[in-house]
């Protein structure tokens, strides 16, 4: 079992079934020792977790809980493209897409649940760049979609 791994079940959780991409496009590309995420979201396998719309359908905590399961999605991607969660390195950047009502302010607190989890999991090296954009209409209904840049061995 790899330390994130490890980590991961000290916590409690598990990953879920990784996606299969949608179209002809890779979920995650590794080139030059950088891993380029594709958009994620609350699922697991083709199965969406959460859907709504933050602000309207659902609060602040389950956004920011959506996030969180936004995270364990992406791993699962990362562990089946590299095999092993201990190669990620450093998290660069991350964009978490948040489907949020018409003033709806409070996007960061959302992708905070990505980016805790992150950090709990790498300590240091989990802290990356980041933005929380509100958006429209989202894949599947579900409240955020995050990509996100990783450096891997």
């Amino acid at each position: 079992m790899s330390e994130i791994e490890r980590r991961l079940d000290d916590l409690g959780l598990t990953l879920p079934a990784a996606l299969v991409p949608p179209g002809n496009f890779q979920l995650v590309k590794v080139h030059t020792g950088l891993a380029y995420i594709s958009g994620h979201g609350p699922f697991d396998g083709p199965t969406p977790l959460v859907r709504g719309i933050v602000g309207r359908d659902l609060t602040v905590e389950q956004g920011y809980e959506a996030a969180r399961l936004t995270a364990l999605s992406m791993l699962a991607s990362l562990k089946r493209e590299l095999g092993d969660l201990d190669r990620v390195a450093q998290w660069v950047r991350a964009v978490g897409y948040v489907h949020s009502a018409p003033g709806f302010g409070k996007n960061a607190n959302v992708v905070d649940g990505f980016s805790d989890l992150i950090v709990q999991l790498w300590g240091d090296a989990g802290r990356h760049a980041r933005s929380a954009p509100g958006q429209g209409p989202s894949p599947l209904n579900v409240p955020i979609i995050v990509d996100a840049i990783a450096a891997v061995n």
